[in-house]
């Protein structure tokens, strides 16, 4: 695996127990549909949460959350959108970016939620 893939990996998995510490509950890691991926999908109270996660080693060449551009956020959406129709689920959908950077021996892990909204 490609050292990228790795740092990718990590920060998922990195966020995924931030997450679990703030007492969301994991419903889905890496969901695919077509050529989408959602990399976490949680419970936050009476919310779905779809997170998006960014990881670099440092913020060099901007903050990693830069990078979930609006195609992006389109495709989150619309694999949302058909994640809550396979579920039949009735919750409010949240898009939430979480940003880790992980250093030689720091990470630092900035949690954006409502990061962005679906258009009408």
């Amino acid at each position: 695996m490609a050292e990228h893939n790795e740092k990718g990996k990590q920060g998922e998995e990195i966020a995924v127990k931030f997450l679990k510490n703030k007492g969301y509950k994991i419903l889905e890691t890496n969901w695919r549909l077509g050529k989408n991926e959602i990399d976490i999908i949680a419970m936050d109270g009476k919310f779905i949460v779809i997170a998006e996660v960014k990881t670099r080693q440092s913020n060099h060449f901007g903050e990693p959350e830069i990078a979930v551009t609006r195609e992006k956020q389109k495709a989150l959406i619309r694999a949302a959108n058909a994640y809550v129709r396979m579920k039949k689920l009735d919750f409010e959908v949240r898009f939430d970016i979480i940003s880790i950077i992980l250093a030689k021996n720091t990470e630092q892990i900035h949690h954006i939620e409502d990061a962005f909204y679906p258009l009408l």
